[in-house]
Order: structure tokens, then C-alpha cells, then sequence
């Protein structure tokens, strides 16, 4: 059988050599002759492998003892609402008086997803949402996510219950940078040192793919696990331990009541095994996260990762010289390592002109998001090097026949 290349968004390519593994444990999970889609998910073989899949995050991502590592379900969608429920209990807790007016929601609008995030806020109340900043009024159409602001451009409240956002954007192909000083990073500078912040960043399409910054000073980080790191139905959270608070006290002093299957704090009581995991999707990412721990870990994906976007984007730039393609991110804008995101100049006809060709060469799943057009190649750990080097090869030939 001959495997196509999959640039998919999500869910997308996994490494065959875990398919193949994963397919073993179906049959016969950890020798127990039991697959593992049929075992009890409170089986000493599947907790012990669930407490090795913790480890395996906490020691590539180097993660403090102070905060949790939790499995659930629901994916980001899911985490807009869960983040706004237990970070407005948390407030509730530590300012009983504070009005529901008085309650500020800050929100980091840089592409599609952190503004279904805010709007999700909106939806569920019990707070004020402030945008602390929005992409699109820097954008060269003036409506468009193309970049990432620079830090002069936020405005923060002074006591928000929750700061948000979106680590890389998916559909719009913009990612915060990494590196101190660079202006496309967060604004960690523009808050007080030594407090405890009530950070949220939603890193589903980026995580251990690189580094976190600054990953202790977040209050939760959370990641569905469909993009690198297995299929979809796990949802991976990082939870600073001042976060699992008592919902239903917080409820009794007026906070809007959190679904138990979504509270951190009864997540984390029950070790991840308050209901019936996704034992599948589990096994997978454990299978994935050993095999990185093996080529190396966050260093070595770090690297590959920052050359397979540089050939993309170069290639970019030689289609955009010769008036072929043109990128939807502004250049030095915040450029996802992740997502690149472009135009083929000349229409519809032009595009399906790509697109062909480069499933006619085993390159699918190219089409950009339905709500954005164009072409969106994604480029997460699964995708090999040499596999980048095809795509840019097409990208070259497609350049000079154009």
C-alpha cells in the first residue's frame, strides 16, 4: 500500500512506525491479550501507561511541580468554555463582593479561534470580556489576521480572572514568536513579576512542537492532542495547581455552576479518571510522545521544525518574486511555524491548477480552510523533512511553469 503525503490541519499525519505499533496494541495491549480499545480504563496496565504518559509530557516540556497534568475530552471548543467556568470560580473565591460587571475577561484576538474563544465568554457571561487587543486593524486589508501586534498595541485590566490566547493560530497561519525581544511574542513584560497570573493559552495546533515560553508563569495551557502528537478525542491540560478550585463553593457564593466532567480540580482529584478516558487516542500519543523522548525531544523537533518552515517559506518568496503566489501573513508579522498559508495568484482556475498537480505528486490535504481559501500547508512533527522537500520541490516546478 502506498501512503499519500497528508499536510492536513487536523486530525492530521501520524509517524507509520506508531500507526503500525498502535495497530499491535489493538490486538494485545501491553501483553495483557486484551486490545487496548477493550481494556478497563482502571486496569493497572492502562493507569501505569497513563502515569508514564504524564512523565513523558512533563519531562520533554519541563514542566514545574506546580502544575498538574490532566487528560480529558472536548478539544479546544471544549476548553473555551471549561477555562471560562473554573477561572471565573477561582476569581469568585479569591473577590466574593466583585460584581459580575466588576469581573474582567481579557482576550488576545489574533485569528479565527481566539475570537470563537471570546465569543464563547460572551456566550456563557458571568464576566465582562475585554479584548486586550484585536490583529485585524493592522492588517493590510484592515480586516484580515495577517500578523501578530506588537506589544505597544495591548491593554490589559488591571485584576482579569483570565488573560487568553491563542498560542497558533490554525486557520489564519499566524504564531506568536518564541524568543526574548522579538515583538511578535507574548507580552509577558507587561505584567507585574512574581504574581500568580491567570494566563491561559491554548496551544492545540503547536504543542511539543517547540518549546513553551515562559510555560510556569501559565495558569493553564491546553492542547488538543489531533495535530501533533495523536488522533482526535484527548484533549492534554497543564494546570497550575492554584487553579483546581472548588467549583461548587465558588457556586455557592454566586459563580455560574461548572459541570463536574469539566472541573480541574475533580479532573485532578480523580487522576484524570473521573469518567472513561479515550483510551485509544491515549495509547497513540503515548506511543508518539516515546518516540520523540527517543530522537531527542523538544530540541531536536525545535530544529527541524524551524528548518521545515524556512524551506516553505523561502519557496514562498521565490513564487512570490516571479507574481505566482502570495502570502496571507505579513512578512515578520508572526508567521506560523506550523500553518503556512498562501494564495495562488490568478483565481480559482490557478488554485485548482495547484491543488491537482500536487495530489497528482502524493502532496494532499493542501486546500486552506473553507472560511479563508487558498493553500494551507501544514507542517507538524509527523511531516518529515524530506517529505517538506517534495512539497517544495512542487512549489519551485509550479513557480517556473507559471
Amino acid at each position: 500500500m502506498t501512503r499519500v503525503i497528508n499536510f492536513g490541519a487536523g486530525p492530521s499525519a501520524l509517524p507509520q512506525s506508531v500507526l503500525e505499533e498502535a495497530a499491535k496494541g489493538l490486538l494485545n495491549f501491553h501483553g495483557t491479550g486484551i486490545g487496548v480499545a477493550e481494556i478497563s480504563h482502571r486496569s493497572k496496565a492502562f493507569t501505569g501507561f497513563l502515569t508514564s504518559l504524564e512523565s513523558l509530557i512533563r519531562t520533554q516540556l519541563d514542566v514545574p511541580a506546580t502544575h498538574s497534568i490532566l487528560f480529558t475530552q472536548g478539544g479546544g471548543t471544549g476548553q473555551f468554555s471549561a477555562v471560562v467556568l473554573n477561572l471565573l470560580a477561582r476569581h469568585r473565591l479569591l473577590h466574593p463582593d466583585l460584581t459580575d460587571a466588576e469581573r474582567h475577561l481579557d482576550y488576545v484576538i489574533t485569528g479565527s479561534w481566539s475570537k470563537k474563544g471570546a465569543d464563547e465568554a460572551k456566550r456563557l457571561g458571568g464576566g465582562t470580556v475585554n479584548i486586550a487587543v484585536d490583529s485585524r486593524p493592522y492588517s493590510k486589508d484592515g480586516k484580515s489576521f495577517d500578523n501578530i501586534p506588537t506589544h505597544d498595541r495591548y491593554s490589559f485590566s488591571p485584576d482579569p480572572a483570565l488573560i487568553y490566547y491563542c498560542e497558533n493560530e490554525t486557520v489564519d497561519g499566524v504564531q506568536f514568536g518564541y524568543e526574548e525581544g522579538d515583538q511578535t511574542s507574548f507580552p509577558f513584560e507587561l505584567f507585574p513579576q512574581g504574581t500568580l497570573l491567570p494566563l491561559v493559552a491554548d496551544y492545540s495546533s503547536s504543542f511539543m512542537s517547540r518549546p513553551i515560553p515562559r510555560l510556569a508563569d501559565h495558569a493553564v495551557i491546553y492542547a488538543g492532542a489531533q495535530k501533533n502528537i495523536g488522533p482526535a478525542g484527548l484533549t492534554i491540560l497543564i494546570v497550575r495547581q492554584d487553579c483546581l478550585v472548588d467549583v461548587d463553593a465558588a457556586a455557592k457564593l454566586g459563580a455560574v455552576p461548572v459541570p463536574l466532567s469539566m472541573s480541574y480540580k475533580v479532573l485532578a482529584d480523580a487522576k484524570s479518571l473521573y469518567n472513561t478516558p479515550s483510551v485509544l487516542p491515549i495509547y497513540i500519543a503515548g506511543l508518539v510522545l516515546e518516540r520523540m523522548k527517543e530522537n531527542g525531544g523538544m530540541p531536536y523537533y525545535e530544529d527541524v521544525n524551524r528548518r521545515k518552515a524556512e524551506k516553505v517559506y523561502a519557496a514562498l518568496k521565490r513564487g512570490e518574486a516571479k507574481g505566482v503566489m502570495q502570502s496571507k501573513v505579513k512578512e515578520g508579522g508572526g508567521r506560523s511555524w506550523m500553518n503556512v498559508v498562501f494564495d495562488i495568484v490568478g483565481g480559482p482556475d490557478a488554485l485548482s491548477k495547484f491543488i491537482s498537480g500536487a495530489e497528482a505528486k502524493g502532496l494532499h490535504e493542501l486546500k486552506g480552510h473553507r472560511s479563508v481559501g487558498g493553500v494551507r500547508a501544514s507542517l507538524y512533527n509527523a511531516i518529515t523533512e524530506d517529505q517538506v522537500d517534495q512539497l517544495v520541490a512542487y512549489m519551485d516546478e509550479f513557480t517556473n511553469a507559471n
